[in-house]
């Protein structure tokens, strides 16, 4: 029964699954660390379950956890189906939203048509590029809401998913370390790019630009034929490419944030809030390759 289960508390919960940690989930909804330990916890009296499980240094979902994790997505949306339509706002108009291209490869076109077909008289106006474009597009209010990656050390937008970066190369792909590492790259400004040049640079390793492409399906197509190598978000890596490994000598990439964020302009907006929860609702999976 929905009606056993405290929204609230359902909230918190999928904060804690998507961000892996008390203390980012309790500053996304602006509570207390204890306040989301308690939520929680409460969540598992009310199932009898275990869903998260949690030391000092990781939080894990379980597999009651993951099951969870759909219920509560589907118990919050028909929550706010409901309360749209009762307020008189249901949703309407031309929502303008930017998508770093990589994210393409995701669930995410799937969450869009079902948010359009949920919202029949929301228009969409979708916008594919890199990410540092498709920042710019926000901060001159040209885009409603952006989902794709953020800048290492800010801290705008809400987290959807902290990816660690990976080298990418075809399966045949072998480093000489007598010559520059091969770039595949996107124009600049590019937080990738900027990563890679990054990580050599602090190696002291030399490294060219080899190829650069305009998109993720020229990327794709140039690391696959040899050109070069390139990185990516862990989760992000289609079938066509290989992950490099240890062998391979290169250095340590970092993480990267994966973000949601929303025009302060525009964000009070009945469509803007509704795909905003439904993204968020999706959870990190929505964020990564099939």
């Amino acid at each position: 029964m929905t009606d056993l289960y405290d929204p609230i508390q359902l909230q918190t919960f999928l904060a804690v699954a998507q961000t892996r940690s008390f203390t980012q989930a309790a500053a996304r909804l602006g509570i207390r660390q204890p306040t989301v330990s308690q939520h929680v916890r409460k969540l598992e009296e009310m199932t009898g379950r275990t869903l998260v499980q949690r030391d000092t240094h990781t939080v894990e979902i379980t597999g009651d956890g993951e099951a969870m994790i759909g219920f509560a997505r589907a118990i919050l949306a028909s929550h706010e189906h409901a309360a749209s339509y009762f307020r008189g706002e249901q949703p309407h108009g031309r929502l303008r939203i930017g998508m770093s291209d990589d994210l393409a490869l995701t669930r995410l076109p799937q969450i869009l048509r079902d948010f359009r077909r949920a919202n029949p008289l929301v228009d969409l106006d979708l916008t594919i590029d890199q990410s540092g474009t498709l920042h710019r597009r926000l901060e001159n209010d040209r885009l409603d809401l952006f989902v794709g990656k953020r800048p290492r050390g800010e801290h705008e937008g809400t987290l959807v998913k902290r990816d660690r970066m990976v080298w990418v190369g075809a399966a045949a792909t072998r480093i000489d370390p007598s010559r520059p590492v091969p770039l595949v790259v996107y124009p600049n400004p590019s937080l990738s790019r900027t990563a890679m040049q990054h990580a050599l640079d602090r190696t002291n390793t030399a490294y060219r630009s080899a190829c650069i492409c305009r998109g993720v399906n020229g990327l794709i197509a140039a690391v696959s034929a040899g050109i070069g190598v390139s990185a990516m978000a862990g989760s992000l890596v289609p079938v066509q490419l290989t992950r490099l490994g240890a062998q391979h000598r290169l250095p340590e990439l970092g993480f990267i944030d994966l973000v949601l964020i929303t025009n302060p302009r525009t964000e009070h907006r009945p469509a803007t809030r509704a795909l905003t929860t439904a993204v968020l609702a999706s959870g990190p999976s929505s964020l990564a390759a099939p």
